[in-house]
């Protein structure tokens, strides 16, 4: 006959039931007094040591609801909740692999508990393992569809994985069941952010902003959003509110200095690279950012470039495994070489369109080429690039080990950056070296500054032996130029057209390039070219010039260096090509921005039968218009001063006889060359990365 219990016990019984309906109601100080008067007479009670351990943890006494489970579990280890919230107080200390643990416990105890697979997901995404936390979230749905924090996890692996379409239902299934719900408001503009649908970001996250107006992150995600708009205004103002509401939001500092980039304020956007990265010294793509902003600017020394450059490749190798290579077996392959094209820019991009003009020429008895996009966008250009690539295999989603070991599983001879420090880079992968012999080409015209990139091509004019103190790689030269221009196809509107000057009796200077490049010291020059010519007249043209603040701050520039605004038209970019280049018929002579001269801009203008005058600087950043006019026969374009440049503009405005010759004879004299050739530059290139292949692969 089983024994009855006691009176008392009874009571303490009723007394915990009592203090779980208080705790359930939110009244938590009467429950927290039952809690204990139970305690006192069942001092080992596992459910009442378990809730007043959760109330702990309600009421921020987590350490003291830590040690209450702990207790709880001690008297009975059975029971899996408390595992759950034991892990939960794990996750508020910052024990994330403690917790995973707990979580894994409670599951073994009962396999079918939502809420500790769920939890299990949240904690494997904060430990950035989110292909791991995407499978724990679809089983916790499997066991409870109706959980919107599981449905809002499952979001965030997807949104970590730039998976970034099958996010969005994820998302919107959170804000069914749990309307409002400003994780998932966030997390959706994250993904359609990605996505381009900027209109619907900007919905999303002003939603958030109006319920929670000092959300900080949200303010700053709407700035990244208004910045992809064209609303570089609007876009600053909520970086900067951001920045009031959250002085070391690091990501808001990088995003605001990215906007002063691209208005052209160096020193502005410097300033901000670098307090992000005083908040965040682990934030790479702040010190990416750094290195391109520097690379063009004028008052940065080579070896200070070069000394920041290193620190970012120092900072990327210090988290990268290398691959090592078999030399045995490297030296027994035989032809094609297998190459790899890493890059960001595999669409309607410059580099896209150069790609274009050289990818049908190369022979694939000698080069096998694997491209390896660092995002899915794809477009025509990429439709047009895809047929001569042996393999294209997407990184987007991929951490820089999985994306490093999806290329060195290709078995490549030989990988080719084509990104640098420009946007969509993956140069981290470059450091876990998957390819033995590792270069840099195309995208960016300045020193990466890591150590597994062993070349930079070039060519001898835009980087001379005498310059190879400025890179950390070793230079190889290709014989004639280091780009080639893909030509529009024929169309009646992009014929060349005769001097304007001819018929309006006044030559006009023009400007394509982005307002970034257009410098105080550049300025000053075309002040004194307008000065000697006083008919003469200036065209700017650039997407930046559809800003109205944009638009002003250059106005007030060109004020103070006395050129007057009535010389001045200044238009915003044409969004479709023919058009844009058509527009050339408007300009006589371009002048090229320095020290971060034109390079499409050139090609386009040549094309066009527009000459242009370019300062040869000492940076190969700065030397691309020497090159590119040297290439087509331009050497007397080329200045090699400041006054040398305002010289040849005036020199050759004087004539205008001689300059309608040359635009008539422009286009014809540049098309068999290398720069336009993609044949004659494709077996250039072939011939060089053998080369290169033969001399570097010897070192294993």
């Amino acid at each position: 006959m089983s024994q009855r219990p006691s009176p008392h016990h009874q009571s303490l019984l009723q007394a915990l039931q009592l203090a779980l309906n208080c705790h359930q109601q939110g009244q938590l100080a009467q429950a927290e007094v039952l809690y204990g008067q139970v305690l006192q007479g069942l001092p080992t009670h596992p459910d009442a040591l378990h809730y007043f351990g959760v109330l702990c943890l309600q009421t921020q006494r987590v350490d003291q609801g830590i040690a209450l489970i702990q207790r709880s579990l001690a008297a009975n280890p059975k029971q899996p909740s408390p595992y759950v919230n034991l892990g939960n107080a794990l996750v508020m200390t910052g024990q994330l692999t403690q917790a995973l643990a707990t979580y894994d416990t409670a599951i073994q105890l009962l396999p079918a508990y939502a809420e500790a697979h769920s939890n299990r997901a949240h904690v494997l995404l904060s430990l950035s393992r989110a292909q791991e936390a995407l499978a724990s979230a679809d089983r916790a749905l499997k066991l409870d569809p109706r959980m919107p924090e599981a449905h809002l996890i499952k979001g965030q692996a997807l949104n970590a994985l730039k998976r970034w379409s099958e996010a969005l239902p994820a998302f919107e299934q959170t804000l069914r069941l749990a309307p409002g719900h400003l994780d998932a408001l966030m997390n959706r503009g994250i993904a359609l952010t990605s996505l381009r649908r900027h209109a619907e970001a900007e919905v999303a996250f002003k939603a958030v902003t109006q319920a929670v107006p000092d959300h900080a992150d949200a303010h700053s995600n709407l700035g990244v959003v208004l910045q992809e708009m064209g609303r570089l205004d609007e876009a600053m103002a909520a970086f900067r509110r951001a920045i009031e509401l959250m002085p070391e939001h690091a990501p808001a500092h990088l995003s605001l200095g990215v906007a002063h980039q691209e208005r052209g304020e160096s020193a502005q956007a410097c300033h901000c690279f670098r307090e992000a990265l005083r908040l965040d010294p682990s934030l790479d793509l702040a010190r990416s950012n750094l290195l391109f902003t520097l690379s063009y600017d004028p008052l940065c020394a080579p070896e200070m470039y070069l000394a920041e450059a290193r620190a970012y490749g120092t900072a990327v190798t210090a988290k990268a495994t290398p691959f090592t290579h078999d030399g045995q077996a490297l030296r027994a392959r035989s032809a094609p070489l297998r190459v790899g094209l890493l890059s960001g820019d595999l669409l309607s991009h410059p580099v896209g369109l150069f790609l274009q003009n050289v990818l049908p020429h190369i022979s694939p008895d000698r080069l096998t080429l694997l491209a390896y996009p660092t995002q899915a966008l794809e477009d025509e250009v990429t439709a047009k690039l895809k047929p001569h690539l042996a393999a294209w295999r997407c990184l987007q989603g991929l951490d820089d080990g999985s994306a490093a070991a999806l290329i060195h599983e290709d078995r490549l001879d030989l990988l080719l950056d084509l990104s640098g420090h420009t946007a969509h880079n993956r140069l981290p992968v470059m450091a876990w070296r998957p390819a033995p012999v590792q270069g840099n080409w195309l995208g960016f015209l300045a020193s990466t500054g890591l150590p597994a990139i062993d070349f930079i091509l070039a060519d001898r004019i835009s980087a001379p032996l005498a310059h190879q103190a400025q890179f950390s790689e070793q230079i190889v030269h290709l014989p004639d130029t280091g780009n080639c221009f893909m030509p529009p196809p024929e169309s009646p509107m992009l014929v060349v057209s005769p001097c304007p000057a001819l018929s309006r009796g006044h030559v006009t200077f023009g400007c394509y390039q982005n307002l970034a490049k257009i410098s105080d010291d550049m300025l000053s020059a075309w002040s004194a070219i307008l000065s000697a010519l006083p008919t003469a007249r200036l065209r700017i043209q650039n997407r930046q010039m559809t800003q109205d603040a944009s638009r002003q701050a250059l106005s007030e520039r060109l004020t103070q260096v006395g050129i007057a605004l009535d010389r001045v038209d200044m238009a915003g970019g044409l969004p479709e090509r023919d058009e844009h280049l058509a527009s050339h018929a408007e300009v006589d002579i371009m002048l090229d921005t320095f020290p971060y001269p034109g390079i499409t801009t050139t090609c386009e203008a040549l094309w066009m039968g527009v000459p242009t005058v370019t300062l040869l600087g000492q940076t190969m950043l700065s030397r691309q218009g020497g090159s590119l006019l040297t290439c087509v026969g331009l050497q007397d374009w080329v200045a090699e001063s400041k006054q040398g440049y305002v010289d040849i503009a005036i020199r050759m405005a004087d004539d205008l006889g001689a300059l309608q010759t040359l635009r008539a004879q422009l286009r014809p004299r540049a098309q068999p060359t290398s720069l336009f050739d993609g044949a004659l530059f494709a077996a250039q290139l072939t011939a060089t990365l053998e080369q290169v292949w033969q001399a570097l692969s010897t070192r294993y």
